[in-house]
């Protein structure tokens, strides 16, 4: 069987990474992938399965056009073409679709490709962008338009941001592009994100929860000298991890965190960029964000507790990078978080910080809890992937 997979990235980032890892797991089956991709750039280990989408100038010129017109997802035609020219040559059995937000493919004319192609399709939805006219997550709005049809958004400010709103457009391009197929099955990494697209115009489709894995020979128990090397040896490690720290991934919770904890316990946050390095308070250590797996293990190991207070996600990956690594998690019980949360740690009322450090202390001072079989949970996530991607669905 030939797999083809499309996404943002690959080989890193969270999503990248569940592409790179099924990858191969398929490979060890007897499977060809091939992992399609428009942004950044890859592990070496990955040059053979990988087919980059457009290049830097398509993705500049395709960011800037949805910022005046927003139309994410609307523009890089030219990539488009050539991408569907090497999809022809590859002839892949199945295409396994995830991200497709990022600047990098135009949604309808790829749509009109698998249509007319007729070739099986498996969506995983990462996000809600699917289902919207604009945004990817529209809790935090309490914004429900989705349901219906988009217009007069909310939230044109937050990503895919635009100085324009066309998202009523948005809503009924995508929905027509995107109900054109015949044979597409979608998959989500929560209970929750499930229940949602059963709302959505995506309904149409059968709904597969497979919950997200991690690499457990890369995300271990790692010896590390972090704390020695910022003078931690006496204080409990409290680790946030993000790709793009805002107010809705708990930026602000931190902040309000640190006033209910003492001082034996220090706030380290991994993903801020220059602005915020310079404006957090200065009892907080802030990082850059890397991609590296063996730095994010360390630091992961290095921490005594893992907090996650998002007010909007999916089936975040940090959580089980933090658990592979032995760190019990903290989660707001917000989308998928409190799911995965639950199965070493705890998970708390959105937005209540009192019961956030409540769990932290909780868990500093040994409440029983129990290490999960994550060997099992992986092979359960995988072997759903590979039977889904073969066809067999019993």
């Amino acid at each position: 069987m030939k797999v083809l997979m499309i996404n943002s990235v690959c080989g890193i980032r969270s999503t990248g990474r569940i592409c790179t890892d099924l990858a191969r797991e398929l490979e060890k089956r007897g499977h060809t992938v091939k992992i399609a991709y428009g942004r950044a750039s890859i592990p070496k280990e990955y040059g053979n399965n990988a087919y980059k989408i457009g290049n830097n100038s398509d993705v500049a010129l395709h960011g800037l056009w949805s910022r005046l017109n927003d139309s994410s997802g609307f523009k890089s035609l030219t990539a488009t073409k050539k991408l569907i020219e090497w999809i022809k040559d590859y002839d892949p059995d199945v295409i396994h679709l995830h991200n497709l937000h990022g600047y990098y493919v135009n949604v309808p004319l790829l749509f009109s490709f698998l249509a007319e192609s007729r070739k099986r399709v498996v969506w995983t939805l990462h996000d809600c962008w699917p289902f919207t006219g604009h945004c990817c997550y529209f809790e935090f709005a309490g914004c429900e338009k989705w349901k219906t049809g988009c217009g007069n958004c909310p939230q044109k400010e937050a990503y895919p941001a635009s100085f324009t709103d066309r998202s009523d457009r948005n809503y009924e391009r995508k929905k027509a592009a995107f109900c054109s197929l015949s044979d597409m099955t979608l998959v989500t990494p929560s209970v929750w994100m499930g229940n949602l697209v059963r709302q959505s115009f995506l309904n149409k489709y059968p709904v597969k929860t497979i919950h997200n894995w991690v690499d457990l020979n890369r995300f271990k128990k790692t010896d590390n000298d972090f704390k020695s090397r910022y003078g931690l040896e006496e204080k409990h490690i409290v680790l946030g991890v993000s790709s793009g720290w805002e107010k809705r991934k708990g930026l602000d919770d931190f902040i309000l965190l640190r006033n209910c904890l003492g001082e034996n316990y220090q706030i380290v946050l991994l993903g801020l960029n220059d602005k915020q390095l310079k404006a957090i308070p200065r009892d907080i250590i802030g990082l850059k964000q890397t991609d590296s797996v063996d730095e994010l293990a360390q630091l992961y190991s290095a921490a005594d507790v893992y907090v996650n207070p998002t007010w909007e996600d999916n089936f975040p990956t940090t959580n089980l990078e933090a658990i592979a690594c032995g760190t019990p998690v903290v989660s707001y019980d917000t989308g998928g978080s409190g799911e995965s949360a639950e199965m070493f740690g705890f998970s708390v009322q959105k937005g209540n910080t009192d019961k956030l450090a409540e769990a932290i202390v909780n868990i500093i001072n040994g409440a029983g809890l129990a290490y999960p079989d994550l060997r099992k949970y992986n092979s359960a996530s995988l072997s759903a992937y590979v039977k889904l991607l073969e066809g067999d669905e019993s």
